[in-house]
């Protein structure tokens, strides 16, 4: 007996101390000592149990100066002796991604800022991160680590756009802080993710601040703006995205009121670290440190005389990664004084830091987003959304009614030098795939079997034809209809050395469409009406990232639809609004001015008679208008008080009700005006936006909820704040512009609030 208790003590005691053993095993890798990590890993900066500041301060303290200098440009070498692959920070992700393999291709972000809809810019983003992660782990298995397959995306493009000569501007949201601010945040949360450790990719805002164009002079533009204009129009949406923790924050090529962006203490030193507490990376723009010591008089701001002292200035300014090759001046820069290496340090920690939440430091799996695979890039799903986004991007300016047309008519004519045209999807910062469809594709998969469809160029996109005779006119006579798709493509607008038809650096100097594509459509209207009793009607179709003179083509043609750069299903969404399988529900982000006149000079940074909120005169086409193929009516607008103090929330509601007879989306607009205030203010300005789907006859309640911010005023010194007085909320379908009722929009519901 006394033998079986000594052996059941000895098993107890020898279990006791198996699983103590055990437990002493697992508890290892928790660890955060650094002598028991290292036994793991051969390095404690590999080590995820321990501290980011732990890595981060590991890794800087293994690293010779030449090699921290390396891993501040945007193209970093391997250090093959610590297990660092090479790195390149330098991405394009701001339609889906870019210049890499190929990828699912969206709207260009004007035409996502024509759906004015958050959800579906998250969407969009969370697809495109998921397209990059899968495009990441499959390049970086196999090796390959070039530029653009990276995970560090610099987009969005949050600029706001003030003028629509900058060539740029289809990169933006559009014109309104609200709207940019909006979608800016959605974008960024989709790219970025929601774990709390990692990163799935990471967002970059550009370009900080105050930049919107003239291209051709960039790197010595000097953007003279009031404290008023860049606190209520130009800083809110960075601020926005730097809430939502955006990852990264570019700096400008030009300067802002006399100090260049990359260089700007109040910029980046006052307001993005100071007062807003943001804890990620500044990046330079591309070889825009070169500016510096670049003389004034020869392209350059003249803030250097030497490329080792703008690479300290830029540094010391907050400058954590440089694109270009500027920086391999610093070691230069310490050895004369001009800064320390413990500058250097810091900036590289705060720069580093993004590669670790990033998982780039940590053993294979640790990252939830490691195992996304490439069945999702380009995949069914992907395609649909990009259709989608197209779909409700497309904004219809005209329709006498012959719109949606059939899809069973004996005879089309598609004709104009984008029906075919792949630029005409893209736009710029674009990826490619091997289905991109064109519009002459999509209608021509939409159309009856039994019907005819002919296709004629007829135009060039720039220029006149030498050929005296064009046989493509002749159709517009013998068809049921004609689909002319005119407008612009990157060649003509957007980037300085990308726009290569362009003589004015992508810039759209000139507001009109090329007078060769006028003439043409004068030549189809003028063909399609030779039989009085017999008619014919004529479709315009217009691409472009900007706004455009399309008075004479509003004249000339029955129906005017304005699709953006519509991404790789542009052609089957084009096809899917003129057929009528779903109503157009676009909106415009941006004023389309009657012409140029009405606008300031384009240097002229002031808001004075810019935007919807200040232009001083109707525009041709005002921000926020967009038709369909129903009618919304708006009534019965109530709020919970008429009266508030200025801590007050306030609800808002309005019924609206779709009096027509096809099923559709409905863009609700509200507005803001200050009736009293002390300083100029807006006219008014778009403080919220909903997206409605409603069956006819259909109506439902849309609430708002307004807080104390939504009142506030911006005053000459910049400062914010809430006067007491009257104030006007409206809200409908479009800008509360004249000229929106005027075009066909729905007449705006309206109410006065009182804030004491």
């Amino acid at each position: 007996m006394s033998r079986l208790l000594i052996k059941v003590f000895v098993a107890v005691i020898f279990m006791f101390l198996m699983l103590r053993c055990t437990n002493r095993s697992e508890n290892k890798v928790g660890n955060d000592d650094k002598s028991s990590s290292t036994k793991t890993y051969e390095f404690p900066f590999q080590d995820p149990s321990l501290t980011l500041d732990k890595r981060i301060d590991d890794l800087i303290s293994r690293l010779t100066l030449e090699e921290k200098v390396d891993q501040m440009m945007n193209g970093t070498s391997a250090i093959e002796r610590l297990s660092i692959p090479p790195y390149d920070y330098w991405n394009e992700a701001l339609h889906g991604v870019g210049r890499a393999s190929a990828a699912t291709v969206y709207p260009q972000a004007i035409g996502l800022g024509a759906t004015f809809d958050k959800d579906l810019v998250y969407r969009v983003s969370s697809a495109i991160s998921d397209e990059a992660r899968a495009l990441y782990n499959a390049t970086s298995e196999k090796g390959n680590y070039n530029r653009y397959n990276g995970l560090t995306f610099w987009t969005p493009n949050i600029n706001i756009f003030r003028d629509p000569r900058w060539g740029r501007g289809q990169e933006t949201y559009g014109e309104d802080p609200y709207l940019t601010s909006a979608l800016g945040a959605s974008f960024v949360n989709g790219l970025q993710g929601d774990h709390p450790d990692y990163l799935k990719t990471a967002a970059c805002a550009k370009h900080f601040a105050v930049h919107s164009g003239p291209e051709q002079v960039r790197h010595e533009f000097n953007a003279e703006v009031s404290q008023k204009d860049l606190w209520e129009t130009y800083l809110p949406a960075f601020k926005v995205l730097v809430d939502a923790n955006v990852e990264a924050v570019m700096c400008a090529y030009n300067s802002t009121n006399g100090e260049p962006c990359c260089a700007n203490n109040y910029l980046i030193t006052e307001v993005l670290r100071d007062s807003w507490g943001f804890k990620g990376h500044v990046l330079s723009d591309c070889w825009a440190i070169v500016d510096f010591f670049t003389p004034k008089g020869q392209g350059g701001h003249g803030a250097s005389s030497t490329m080792a002292e703008a690479a300290a200035l830029a540094v010391k300014s907050g400058v954590s990664l440089n694109c270009g090759d500027s920086y391999e001046a610093l070691p230069e820069a310490i050895q004369q004084g001009l800064i320390t290496e413990k500058e250097l340090d810091e900036q590289l920690s705060i720069l580093l830091r993004t590669r670790f939440k990033l998982g780039m430091f940590d053993p294979k799996g640790s990252s939830p987003y490691d195992d996304i695979s490439m069945n999702v890039v380009n995949s069914e799903a992907h395609r649909n959304l990009a259709k989608e986004a197209a779909q409700k991007s497309i904004v219809l300016l005209k329709n006498n009614g012959i719109l949606p047309l059939k899809n069973n008519l004996s005879k089309y004519f598609i004709t104009g030098p984008n029906a075919t045209s792949i630029e005409a999807l893209l736009g710029n910062y674009y990826g490619v795939n091997s289905n991109l469809v064109t519009i002459m594709e999509g209608i021509s998969a939409a159309i009856h079997p039994a019907s005819q469809l002919q296709y004629r160029l007829g135009a060039m996109l720039n220029k006149k034809s030498l050929n005296p005779i064009n046989y493509a006119t002749g159709n517009a006579a013998n068809s049921d209809v004609t689909i002319a798709v005119l407008g612009l493509t990157s060649t003509l607008e957007g980037e300085e050395g990308d726009s290569i038809d362009s003589s004015t650096a992508g810039d759209r100097l000139d507001y009109n469409l090329p007078e060769n594509q006028i003439e043409y459509l004068k030549d189809l209207r003028e063909t399609a009406d030779k039989n009085p009793e017999d008619k014919k009607p004529i479709v315009a179709i217009i691409t472009g990232g900007s706004p455009v003179n399309l008075k004479e083509v509003y004249e000339l043609a029955d129906a005017v639809l304005f699709v953006w750069y519509p991404g790789e299903e542009g052609g089957t969404a084009v096809a899917d609004v003129i057929f009528g399988n779903v109503s157009p529900s676009g909106r415009l982000p941006i004023t389309f001015p009657e012409s140029l006149n009405q606008l300031p000079p384009y240097e002229d940074y002031s808001m004075k008679g810019r935007t919807y909120r200040y232009m001083n005169s109707e525009p041709m086409f005002p921000f926020g208008f967009g038709l369909s193929y129903t009618h919304f009516t708006y009534s019965e607008i109530k709020a919970s008080k008429m009266n508030i103090s200025s801590n007050e929330k306030l609800n808002v509601e309005v019924t609206l009700t779709n009096s027509g007879e096809v099923k559709s989306d409905e863009v609700v607009q509200m507005y803001i005006s200050d009736l009293e205030a002390s300083v100029a203010v807006p006219y008014f300005q778009l403080i919220n936006t909903k997206r409605i789907t409603l069956e006819p006859g259909a109506s439902q309640s849309v609430k708002f909820e307004l807080s104390p911010k939504d009142f506030e005023i911006v005053k000459e010194d910049g400062s914010r704040t809430i006067e007491p007085g009257k104030f006007k909320i409206y809200i409908g379908g479009s800008s509360p512009m004249k000229r929106s009722v005027e075009l066909g929009a729905s007449k705006m519901s309206e109410l006065e609030i009182s804030v004491h």
